[in-house]
C-alpha cells in the first residue's frame, strides 16, 4: 500500500496525551510498572545481562541516562542497551496474547534513556510508551505468521520499530524526521529465528538489547538530519518486502490508528517464564491439589502447534541447563509448578533446575500439537491431562491464561509483583520502599521535568542523599 509509512508517522509525530483515551493512558503507566520492576530483578539476578551493563558503565561517557541498579549515568544508547538486556532477561515482561511481540521491551529501555537526558515532562514519556507498544503491535498484525515462516525471529524486530517512532516522538520529531528514524532503525534491527533451536544461546534472554540501542541511536541521527527511505514500510525492497515477503495487511496499521491502542490489550505475566507456558502452569496449578506427585503416571499437554517449540527437542527441554532455556520449556515449567505449587523467580536458578523431582516428572510429561487451536487466538490455549496410576484422568482446559485483559491480573497483584521485583535489586528495596517507588513511577504523568526522577527510580536508590546527589547531577 503505497502511502502507508507516511501515514503512520503522520499520526504518531502530532499525538499528545490530551489525544490518548484514559485506558490507553492507564496501560502505559501499569506496563511502565511492570517493566521497571522486572528490569530491577534482572539487574540483581541475571548474570548475562550484567556483560551487557558492564561493557556501558565501563566505556562511560557523557552523563545521560542511569543503568538499572546502578549510580552511574552513561550515553543514552549506552543505557539503552544495557537496561534493553534486563528488559527480556527474566522473560516476565508483558505481552500480547496472539501476537510475538514483548511490547515493551524495547520501547521502554529506549524511551527511559532519552526522557532522563533530555529532562522531558512526564506526560511526553507516557504518550512515548503508548505509541512505541501500539505500533510494535500493529507491525506484528500486519506481518501475521510470515516473518516467522521465513526464518526470523519478530519479538526485538517489530519492537525496533515500535520503539524508534516511540523515541522520536519523545524528543519531538516531526514526521519527517520519524520517517527518518524508521528507515534508520530497520537499517539495523535483525534477529534470527536459529534462536529457537539453539538451547545453549544466551540470546533469546537478552536480544532486545540491540533494538532498544537501535531505536535511540536511529532518533539521534535523524534529529542530525540524516534521511532514510520514502517508504521504509511498504517500499520495492522495504520492511514488509524483506522480512515478510511482502505478504502483509496494511488494515492492521491504519485502523484505529490515533484512537484505539493496542496497549490497552496487553497481557501481565503473573509467572517469569515464556508466555505460552501459561496455560499449562495454571491448569496444573489448579489440578495439583490433592495428588500425589509419585501418583502421576503421565502428564498430557494440548496446545497450538506453534508451542512445540517448547518442548522440542524434548531432551533439551525435560532437562534445560540455561535459566531463559527452563522458561521455554513446558515440561519443566509444568513439572515444577505440579511439584513445588508455584512458578516463581526461585524456580528458575540452578539448584531448582537440578531438582530431581522435578526432573523425574518432566521426563513424563509430553506436548501434544492440537490443529484446532493453530490459530493467532489460541497460541495461549491451553489444556492438560493428568493421568494418574489408578487410571484416573484429570483434565484442565484454560483458553485464557491469568493476565489477559480478559482474565486480569489486577493492580494489587501487579503492585506486589513490583515489590517482589524490587525486593531482587541490587539494593534490594524494602517493602515499604518499593511500595512508595511503585506510588512514583504510577504518578509520573504529572512530573514537568524527569531527569532527576528517572535518575532515582532507574538506581533503585529512595534515600534524601540520592534525591540529592541526582537534582545536582
Amino acid at each position: 500500500m503505497d502511502g502507508l509509512s507516511r501515514a503512520l508517522v503522520d499520526v504518531t509525530a502530532r499525538l499528545r496525551i490530551d489525544d490518548l483515551p484514559e485506558a490507553a493512558i492507564r496501560a502505559a503507566e501499569q506496563s511502565l510498572l511492570d517493566a521497571i520492576g522486572v528490569s530491577f530483578a534482572a539487574a540483581g539476578k541475571d548474570a548475562v545481562s550484567a556483560a551487557f551493563a558492564q561493557i556501558a558503565l565501563a566505556e562511560g561517557g557523557r552523563a545521560d541516562a542511569t543503568v538499572f541498579g546502578s549510580q552511574q549515568r552513561v550515553p543514552a544508547a549506552a543505557a539503552a542497551f544495557a537496561n534493553g538486556a534486563m528488559a527480556h532477561a527474566l522473560d516476565y515482561e508483558d505481552s500480547i496474547d496472539g501476537l510475538p511481540v514483548h511490547p515493551h521491551a524495547q520501547t521502554v529501555p529506549a524511551v527511559l534513556a532519552l526522557a532522563e537526558r533530555e529532562n522531558v515532562s512526564g506526560d511526553r514519556l507516557i504518550t512515548a510508551i503508548a505509541i512505541g507498544c501500539d505500533v510494535t503491535a500493529r507491525m506484528a498484525a500486519a506481518a501475521g505468521d510470515e516473518m516467522g515462516r521465513r526464518g526470523w525471529y519478530p519479538p526485538p524486530i517489530l519492537g525496533a520499530l515500535g520503539a524508534a517512532v516511540a523515541s522520536a516522538h519523545l524528543v519531538g520529531l516531526d514526521s519527517a524526521q520519524t520517517l527518518d528514524a524508521l528507515s534508520l532503525v530497520i537499517s539495523q534491527a535483525t534477529a534470527s529465528g536459529e534462536v529457537k533451536f539453539s538451547p545453549h544461546s544466551d540470546v533469546r534472554g537478552v536480544r532486545d538489547a540491540f533494538a532498544a540501542q537501535a531505536a535511540v541511536r536511529s532518533t539521534d541521527l535523524a534529529a542530525l538530519g540524516i534521511t532514510g527511505f520514502e517508504r521504509p514500510l511498504e517500499g520495492r525492497y522495504g520492511f514488509f518486502s524483506t522480512y515478510a515477503g511482502g505478504a502483509y495487511d496494511p488494515a492492521p496499521i491504519l485502523d484505529g490508528l490515533g484512537t484505539r491502542f493496542w496497549g490497552t490489550q496487553v497481557s501481565y505475566k503473573p509467572w517469569p517464564s515464556c508466555r505460552g507456558t501459561h496455560s499449562f502452569v495454571e491448569g496444573a496449578l489448579r489440578l495439583r491439589g490433592g495428588i500425589r506427585i509419585d501418583a502421576i503416571e503421565r502428564v498430557e499437554l494440548w496446545g497450538a502447534p506453534v508451542n512445540a517449540m517448547l518442548a522440542e527437542p524434548l531432551e533439551s527441554k525435560r532437562r534445560p541447563t540455561r535459566a531463559i532455556n527452563a522458561k521455554f520449556s513446558l515440561p519443566f515449567t509444568v513439572a515444577s509448578a505440579l511439584v513445588h505449587g508455584e512458578l516463581s523467580l526461585g524456580s528458575f536458578t540452578e539448584p531448582a533446575m537440578r531438582d530431581e523431582r522435578v526432573l523425574t516428572l518432566a521426563d513424563r510429561i509430553d506436548f501434544v500439537a492440537d490443529p484446532s487451536k493453530d490459530k493467532p487466538e489460541s497460541m495461549t490455549h491451553g489444556e492438560i491431562v493428568i493421568v494418574l496410576t489408578d487410571g484416573r484422568r484429570l483434565h484442565e482446559d484454560v483458553p485464557t491464561p491469568l493476565g489477559n485483559p480478559a482474565s486480569p491480573l489486577g493492580t494489587e497483584r501487579l503492585r506486589n509483583k513490583f515489590v517482589d521485583c524490587a525486593a531482587q535489586a541490587p539494593q534490594g528495596l524494602s517493602r515499604g520502599d518499593a511500595e512508595r517507588m511503585a506510588n512514583r513511577i504510577l504518578a509520573l504523568r504529572s512530573s514537568t521535568g524527569l531527569r532527576s526522577d528517572l535518575g532515582e527510580i532507574v538506581s533503585a536508590r529512595c534515600g534524601a542523599a540520592s534525591r540529592a546527589a541526582y537534582a545536582q547531577a
